[in-house]
């Protein structure tokens, strides 16, 4: 299993490490107005989000917002990086399924690859049996703060049935935002991806590669941590977390 880590412009510029054998996720959203394209992007194991799913924060703003202009950017910033792996515009809350399709469409032609389509509830199970037999990689959201992600997370069984029908029609597919360490070994994603490490610097929580897993310890009561104390843990977290990222490719 791959275990991308979101979040790395973070700590990008205090890494000083080259990350071109780490799995990375970024997000379209994030280097969109940015005048230089960072260097991991352009490596082999960067998987790359279209980022439409961070507008979800202001409903009103997002319906606002001219998505084939940038559906039209993604597709030029897909390009120039040369990404291989990329998901679509999963935003049918916005627009509906099937401007969503059409978007889709727009960046499977612009770019001659097919995008990672993104199943959500309301698109029903059939609609994701059909994803299966047309992509060749398919996604589904496991985060919490989705609907279908609290009822994944309740019903792990449930998981693994879509996982197995992925896997029946020969189809990769990836967890998004899904890393539950009492999980992982039993439900076969081929990828997924996570910022908990990023969550460790900003509550003052360490993270722990032991035994295959990934433990928690958080601050002691009364201490504050310093300003400085914060990056530095950051870049601990990432480094266990990519101790990690070694391990499930291997053995999970």
């Amino acid at each position: 299993m791959i275990v991308y880590l979101a979040g790395f412009k973070t700590i990008e510029n205090t890494y000083n490490k080259n990350p071109k054998d780490i799995y990375l996720l970024s997000s379209f959203f994030e280097h969109k107005t940015a005048s230089d394209i960072p260097k991991f992007l352009y490596q082999e194991k960067h998987i790359l989000d279209s980022g439409a799913y961070s507008t979800f924060n202001n409903i009103q703003k997002a319906k606002s917002i001219d998505w084939i202009e940038y559906t039209k950017k993604y597709i030029q910033f897909i390009k120039k990086t040369n990404a291989k792996l990329f998901f679509e515009l999963d935003i049918d809350g916005v627009v509906g399924l099937q401007k969503v399709e059409y978007l889709r469409k727009l960046i499977e032609d612009g770019v001659g690859l097919q995008p990672i389509p993104v199943w959500h509830a309301n698109r029903k199970y059939d609609y994701f049996l059909k994803m299966c037999e047309n992509y060749k990689y398919v996604a589904i959201g496991t985060t919490p703060v989705t609907e279908e992600g609290k009822v994944f997370r309740k019903n792990p069984k449930l998981m693994n049935k879509f996982i197995n029908d992925a896997h029946k029609n020969n189809c990769k597919i990836h967890g998004l935002g899904f890393t539950q360490m009492d999980l992982l070994p039993y439900l076969k994603f081929d990828s997924v991806d996570s910022t908990t490490w990023i969550g460790g610097g900003r509550y003052a929580t360490s993270y722990v590669f032991i035994n295959g897993k990934i433990k928690s310890a958080s601050k002691p009561k009364g201490m504050v941590m310093k300003d400085k104390g914060y990056k530095d843990l950051n870049l601990f977290n990432f480094e266990q977390w990519v101790k990690f990222q070694k391990y499930a490719e291997n053995n999970l």
